[in-house]
């Protein structure tokens, strides 16, 4: 069951109506929020459920030792080990195995590493990266320790748990044990953010992706070298939708249950440098890799080269965080680099040198070398990335089959006109608000069967599900 399949639209409808009716008792619709996001989970594959209950009571458990302890840092490092064990045993195992197992048989120990077939479960980076910032608010006294059943609540929120936004608990956790009474937020905006959601995924990500990306990456010498460019744009428009729609669509879910998320997607490709692009890409994760990790190195406090050194380290930790494979690394290290690179012309030059003098190249210069490193983040090996850059700039002779030149106009346009496209949006969402109350479920309804009538069949995953 995924967000956007009927059986959950409809189970959701149904929750909403139970969840609504409890309102006067904000102590049960946490506990059906709680039941609702666990069955969710559950129904994906119990295990995944019964290992973040284990976890859930595990570092609950560490953080009452660490609260009652007169030597509290013993107990939060031993939380994280919890945490960073739990991430490394399900998504990094076997990425490693073969390297420790070198490592052993180096240092003359004959051990042999057993080779585990181990399903990671689904969302485990984004829980324990929310359960990590809420043992050092904790710690660090700016928050007050959450019951057993709230910090359940906090880390299985459904709306969050498969994709994010990572929470800090200062904003989820505090909003969930409020004692305000809760309310259905901006109903309108939540309305309009599930028909653009669709309009995003369904339709335009989804054919994006089966008739473009999906063909032309997986045999990049079938295909002409203007379909192979046409390709190499459109993987770029894909995982901008796809992951714009999935953040439309989760916000106006939580919204619908009174819940206010952080802001995890500010138009990333209208970013004017790598930094920029960082500050709109995945707000989320970027905050929590600079809060927990680049500040903890030292972040810009023992000098300039030190502060790239941490940067580059961060920028790898944020790659690898995507999975455990060498592509995600090199994904990472061009980031990185592409940084460190941006703050040295910074000091050799000045700040913002190129976009200072024309925003327009700023931007196209940015855009194109995000694209480049999406290459490397879309195909399924380092190989395979390699040979679809060598598409790009060697003929492979073959004729055209794809309409790659229409392809390529239409997303120079979307690109010219993705500035007016933002405020196109809050526009729709004002014509929304003055519409009668009759109307609204009328347009949106109309515009919800227009948009899965006209998209590719299937129900595809959103991009992020896989980290």
């Amino acid at each position: 069951m995924t967000y956007l399949s009927i059986e959950f639209a409809l189970a959701f409808i149904g929750f909403f109506a139970v969840y609504w009716g409890a309102r006067r008792v904000q102590g049960l619709q946490n506990l059906l929020l709680l039941l609702a996001s666990y069955g969710f989970y559950a129904k994906l594959d119990w295990r995944f459920a019964a290992i973040l209950a284990l976890y859930t009571l595990c570092q609950y458990g560490l953080t009452r030792r660490m609260l009652a302890s007169e030597r509290p840092k013993r107990w939060l490092q031993a939380a994280l080990v919890l945490a960073v064990g739990n991430l490394a045993l399900f998504k990094y195992f076997d990425f490693f195995r073969e390297s420790a197992q070198t490592a052993l048989y180096a240092l003359g120990v004959q051990a042999m590493l057993p080779a585990l077939d181990i399903l990671m479960p689904v969302g485990i980076s984004f829980y324990t990266f929310q359960s990590i910032s809420y043992l050092v608010s904790v710690y660090r006294k700016e928050i007050k320790p959450a019951t057993l059943p709230q910090f359940a609540l906090f880390l299985a929120f459904f709306p969050t748990l498969l994709a994010g936004p990572i929470c800090r608990a200062q904003d989820l956790l505090e909003q969930l044990r409020s004692r305000a009474p809760r309310m259905v937020k901006q109903l309108d905006r939540a309305l309009g953010l599930i028909v653009l959601a669709l309009l995003k995924k369904l339709w335009l990500a989804g054919w994006l992706a089966s008739a473009w990306v999906d063909p032309v990456f997986a045999a990049p010498d079938s295909f002409n070298i203007l379909e192979v460019w046409a390709a190499f744009y459109a993987y770029a428009l894909q995982i901008y939708l796809d992951f714009s729609g999935y953040t439309d669509l989760v916000t106006a879910l939580a919204l619908l249950l009174g819940i206010q998320l952080p802001r995890n997607f500010d138009a990333p490709y209208l970013a004017l440098n790598l930094r920029d692009f960082w500050r709109r890409w995945h707000i989320s994760l970027s905050s929590w890799i600079r809060d927990y990790v680049y500040i903890p190195l030292g972040g810009n406090r023992q000098g300039f080269a030190r502060a790239q050194i941490n940067l580059l380290a961060a920028m790898l930790l944020s790659g690898l965080w995507h999975g455990a494979s060498l592509k995600y690394l090199v994904w990472g290290a061009m980031h990185g680099l592409g940084v460190v690179g941006l703050n040295v012309g910074d000091k050799l030059w000045r700040r913002d040198a190129v976009s200072s003098v024309s925003p327009w190249l700023a931007r196209l210069l940015t855009f194109h070398y995000v694209c480049l490193a999406w290459v490397f983040f879309r195909a399924q090996s380092l190989d395979e990335a390699v040979d679809f850059l060598r598409a790009m700039f060697v003929s492979s002779n073959q004729e055209l089959t794809l309409n790659a030149p229409g392809l390529l106009v239409l997303l120079a346009l979307w690109l010219w006109a993705l500035p007016k496209l933002s405020v196109l949006k809050e526009r729709s969402f004002v014509r929304l608000a003055v519409l009668p109350w009759w109307g609204k479920p009328l347009l949106l309804s109309l515009c919800a069967l227009l948009v899965i009538s006209v998209s590719p069949s299937g129900i595809p995953a959103f991009i992020y599900y896989q980290f």
